[in-house]
This record gives structure tokens, C-alpha cells and sequence, in this order.
């Protein structure tokens, strides 16, 4: 026997990783039993990278959600990865609903018309959570926390937590939806996510490029590796409905820093003097988003699975160094 997933998203960062992992080792979707994936079909706006189409057992479906997850079938696992990240949704209001809400609809609507509910994967974010002006500061947030998104993004995201859970409710689909910290650091180029920079002053110093920090150097923020935010992932879909346990979203867990910090375990990991390449500039914009983010994280369901946050900046940065060989100037 052998799994069938889909992975919306599936030639981005994560939809990349994801995928590289569920090809290498066997996944229990649901808590049945580890079997291989026999066929992974991964959807986006453009292809995936070389080494992904070459497997045979992987499909690649280039294309809007809307026009194309109809088709595909019956799956075991749903990975809803695709969105446009917050920048770009806070930017583009429409495309923002078209793509994070309208898509996410219908991706379930797709799931819903299975023989048997498949296991659905949703990535939300810790941006449903926001200083509400009426209200007054953020403190901790843990998994029922209210949430009260102050951006477009997070609003959206949050729309997608609820359907999950209804279409969940009613049978429809076995979803879990996890909330992720901003991911550092992401290879490649900058996207359009606000929170891009956090990566980008790990990224580009490395390289022996310039990055900008828009935020003052003691701004508080949440940071998770990609390696364990793919642990957090690959999780949520292979435990079974009791053990996941309320409909609810989960957060992940985060390492709560400072750029101010993470400047400094770059000179410690890469060398003294490495953070001068930083160009610290208040951005009016970005500022106010990042400064509404929680960066006090209660992650308590996802540590009873097992889940932990990394310990250190310095554990970020030589984890991107030894995922990354050659990134290094």
C-alpha cells in the first residue's frame, strides 16, 4: 500500500521541504499506519524545483487553487500550504481574499467530496493574534488566546482556522490547523512577507551582502527554524483525531529574540563584525505590523506532542549554515 498527499503551495520554501520529506520517509496520515507516498501531486503558480519533477512519483499542477484542485481526485493528506503572504495581502486587499480565503474554501470544497474525510493540513499564522487599540497590549498568547487579527493577512488566515474547523465539525474533512512562528531563516530571495526581513538579516550578512532591519533593534518577535516548523507540520497530520484533540488552531512553538540578538549571534556564529552589514531603518509600514505580532508564544498542546521550539539564535544560524552549504561568503 502506499499514501497519496497533495500539497498546495508546493514549490515554495516550505511546500518544497515538505515535500522532499514526505518522498524520504514513510507518514502515517491520521494515526494509521507509516506507508510510503506513492503519489505526491504539488500545486502552484509556477513549477517545482528540478530535483521534485524528476521523481516519478511526484506530479506537478501549475495554476489558480479555484481552477485546479477539483480534479484531482482522492487523497489521503491535504497540505494547505498556498497563500499570499502578509506584505502582499495587506498590499492587494483582493488578491489577498481571492487567494487566502476564496482558495482555502476551495481546497476544502475539494476534500469534501472524497469517499473518506482525508486528513487536511492548514498553515495559519501567529498573525490571527494583534494589539487591539481597544483593548490595550498583547501579553502571552496560547492556543485559545482570542484572536484579534489587525491585518488583512491576519484576518484571512483566521477565516481559514474557522472553515477548517466547521468543514471539521460536520465530517467533511479531519482538519488541523497549525499556526506558524515567522520562519528564519528562509533561503533564496526576498518575498513580500513583512516579516521577510528577519530572515533577510540572517541571510544576506552571511553572503557578504547588505539587509535593512525596519524595525528598532529590541522590537520582540517569534522565530522558529524551517526544521522545526516541517516537524510541527508533518505532525499535525499524522496523529490521530484524539490525540490532536479541539478543533481549534495549534500554535507552534517559537523562540521569542530581538533582532538586536540575532545580530549578535551572527557575529558569534559567522564572525565578529558580521552584523555590521545591517542597515537598521524604521520602516512606517512594516514597523506597526511586526510591533502588533505576539512574541510571547504558549505553544502547550504542541509540547505534549513532543514539539520544542529551538534553544538559541545561535542554533538558527547554524542550522541555515548547515542546511545551506556554500551560502557563506
Amino acid at each position: 500500500m502506499s499514501t497519496r498527499v497533495v500539497i498546495t503551495g508546493g514549490a515554495g520554501f516550505l511546500g518544497s521541504l515538505l515535500a522532499r520529506r514526505l518522498l524520504a520517509s514513510p507518514i502515517s496520515c491520521g494515526g494509521g499506519k507509516a506507508e510510503r507516498v506513492g503519489e505526491l501531486v504539488l500545486v502552484d503558480l509556477v513549477a517545482p524545483p528540478a530535483d521534485l519533477v524528476s521523481d516519478g512519483r511526484v506530479r506537478s499542477v501549475v495554476g489558480e487553487l479555484e481552477s485546479t484542485v477539483a480534479g484531482l481526485g482522492d487523497v489521503d493528506a491535504v497540505f494547505h500550504l498556498a497563500g499570499v503572504v502578509s506584505g502582499a495581502a495587506e498590499a492587494d486587499f483582493d488578491l489577498g481574499l481571492r487567494t487566502n480565503v476564496d482558495g482555502t474554501r476551495a481546497v476544502l470544497e475539494y476534500a469534501r467530496g472524497h469517499r473518506v474525510p482525508p486528513v487536511l493540513v492548514f498553515s495559519s499564522s501567529l498573525a490571527v493574534f494583534g494589539i487591539d487599540p481597544a483593548v490595550g497590549p498583547l501579553g502571552p498568547v496560547g492556543d485559545d488566546t482570542l484572536p484579534r487579527p489587525q491585518t488583512s493577512y491576519g484576518i484571512q488566515k483566521f477565516i481559514g482556522e474557522q472553515l477548517v474547523a466547521d468543514y471539521t465539525r460536520k465530517g467533511f474533512v479531519r482538519g488541523r490547523s497549525v499556526r506558524l512562528m515567522t520562519v528564519s531563516v528562509r533561503p533564496g530571495k526576498p518575498n513580500a512577507a513583512a516579516s521577510g526581513f528577519l530572515s533577510g538579516i540572517i541571510r544576506e550578512p552571511v553572503a557578504g551582502q547588505r539587509a535593512v532591519c525596519p524595525v528598532p533593534p529590541d522590537t520582540p518577535v517569534a522565530l522558529s527554524s524551517p526544521r522545526r516548523t516541517l516537524a510541527g507540520i508533518v505532525l499535525a497530520a499524522e496523529v490521530d483525531d484524539e490525540t490532536w484533540g479541539s478543533r481549534t488552531a495549534m500554535n507552534l512553538p517559537g523562540l521569542t529574540t530581538t533582532p538586536r540578538e540575532m545580530a549578535a549571534a551572527l557575529d558569534r556564529v559567522v564572525g565578529a563584525g558580521t552584523s555590521e552589514l545591517i542597515d537598521w531603518t524604521d520602516d512606517p509600514v512594516i514597523a506597526p505590523m511586526v510591533r502588533g505580532w505576539p512574541a510571547d508564544v504558549l505553544a502547550r498542546r504542541a509540547e505534549r506532542l513532543g514539539l520544542t521550539a529551538e534553544s538559541s539564535v545561535d542554533d538558527i544560524v547554524r542550522a541555515y549554515l548547515a542546511d545551506n552549504p556554500g551560502t557563506a561568503r
